[in-house]
């Protein structure tokens, strides 16, 4: 197995431990999850941060959620499609929650400087560069009805994901709109045809 294939595995192997336990996740259990011996893991990985680095960058990939949202059947009604979307978008963003959640809880505040923000900012395969590709996705849904839209697929997709996530975050989760509701809203408006 190559360094790069067997530092996938163990990645993919920790990922559910790291939910669970944060960074009081044991070698000896990465290990076990892993199927391999301890030292393993560090002829992968120099040290635990580097493993959970690269945990919090497999997390952060959109590589997932883009290939779930590029199986949607285009031939199923616009809705439907937005539906299955906004699920596969809300389970990518929420399994990024669970990691930082339980990174940060366990005690790891890793402090980036400035200089280093913004660099990944910038950098290929940073934010920017990911919420762009998931807005592109998300275009790609509203093409077969581009004729009867109001507004263009690019833009749809931009108010879209603004209101797919920009108002779950504020809203408490006694009244927080179904899937389906903010796709209904969104599609037809708050207003009822008369």
């Amino acid at each position: 197995m190559s360094v790069e294939a067997r530092r996938a595995m163990i990645v993919h192997a920790v990922l559910p431990l790291l939910m669970e336990h944060g960074t009081n996740v044991t070698t000896s259990q990465i290990a076990r999850a892993a199927g391999i011996g301890e030292g393993t893991i560090f002829r992968a990985f120099k040290d635990k941060d580097e493993l959970f680095d690269a945990c919090t960058a497999e997390v952060l990939r959109p590589d997932h959620v883009l290939d779930a949202i590029a199986e949607i059947p285009i031939e199923q009604p616009l809705a439907d499609r937005l539906v299955e979307a906004a699920e596969a978008l809300g389970a990518h963003f929420e399994r990024m929650g669970a990691l930082m959640g339980a990174l940060h809880a366990s005690g790891r505040h890793k402090q980036r400087d400035p200089e280093q923000r913004l660099k990944n900012r910038t950098m290929k395969g940073g934010r920017s560069e990911s919420m762009a590709a998931m807005r592109g996705a998300i275009t790609e849904l509203f093409e077969p009805e581009k004729d009867q839209l109001r507004l263009a697929p690019e833009q749809l997709a931009g108010l879209f994901l603004t209101l797919l996530f920009g108002g779950r975050r504020m809203a408490p989760d006694d009244n927080a709109a179904t899937t389906r509701q903010v796709v209904d809203v969104f599609l037809h408006g708050a207003v009822e045809a008369q």
